[in-house]
């Protein structure tokens, strides 16, 4: 008997002008309205400019209202944090963000820390930040993700670390380092980059099927499952997201917020 596991499909991203030229959104369509159109075909979206600078708490709650009940934000830590910082001293950087994002309420999803390829493992690193993550993420309603891309993470103390912490590993195809487990916590998150050409090429058919299935068996273990399409560059990410929920509704998996939500032209 299936589980009460959900699947969320999306893409990393929507504001792309080149989805306005014929790709996705309708070329007259202005990008104020993007999100908005967008969410009436996914159910999910991870945020990547946050990446580069945090929206206000504002941003966020207009993001909210544009959007219909069930959906889910994920949201990309600051390359501050990440990447300047490398997770240490994040006591107020980490404050902040959590403020910033909680203008998402509900629809507040996992936040991901993706991590440089030049850093690597430290265990006391690691430790101390989730002990501060854990420390400020008391009271919102979210969850940790951490896509690493150097090989030394890939170990059985950082796991450990991890599962511990609730934190979930990102199952990613990284060119340099693809990470396919194992599953830290009673969430799956995974992020597709691209086949061939990082950004820039499609998924086949018989690799989507193959999502499609591992998605499923997750469901049946009762984990709601969150998966992105990063292959951006000439729409890729939207088709290959819409084969996917096709193919899950094939199967029977229910999606964020239903699979009756498919081919509607406007929320619900």
């Amino acid at each position: 008997m299936m589980g009460q596991g959900r699947a969320f499909v999306g893409t990393s991203g929507w504001s792309y002008p080149h989805w306005a030229k014929g790709v996705f959104y309708p070329a007259r369509l202005r990008s104020s309205q993007w999100l908005s159109y967008y969410s009436r075909h996914f159910c999910t979206v991870e945020v990547n400019s946050s990446f580069y600078r945090l929206p206000s708490r504002r941003v966020f709650e207009e993001w909210r209202g544009q959007t219909p009940p069930g959906f889910r934000f994920s949201v990309k830590a600051s390359r501050f944090i990440t990447h300047i910082k490398k997770l240490e001293e994040a006591e107020e950087p980490l404050q902040r963000m959590l403020s910033s994002v909680q203008g998402l309420a509900a629809k507040l999803g996992p936040l991901l820390f993706q991590l440089p390829p030049s850093l690597s493992y430290s265990r006391e690193r690691l430790e101390a930040f989730l002990a501060t993550w854990s420390k400020q993420v008391k009271g919102v309603c979210t969850r940790g993700v951490l896509e690493v891309r150097h090989p030394s993470w890939l170990c059985d103390q950082c796991y450990l670390s991890l599962s511990a912490a609730g934190f979930a590993l990102c199952l990613s195809d990284w060119p340099e380092l693809p990470v396919e487990g194992p599953l830290t916590t009673d969430f799956v998150f995974v992020r597709r980059h691209g086949p061939g050409a990082l950004y820039a090429s499609a998924y086949t058919p018989s690799h989507l099927e193959m999502d499609a299935r591992h998605i499923e068996e997750w469901c049946h273990q009762g984990k709601e499952v969150y998966i992105y399409f990063n292959n951006d560059a000439f729409g890729w990410a939207v088709r290959n997201a819409q084969t996917l929920i096709e193919m899950l509704h094939h199967r029977g998996v229910k999606e964020g917020i239903g699979m009756d939500r498919i081919g509607k032209d406007g929320p619900e």
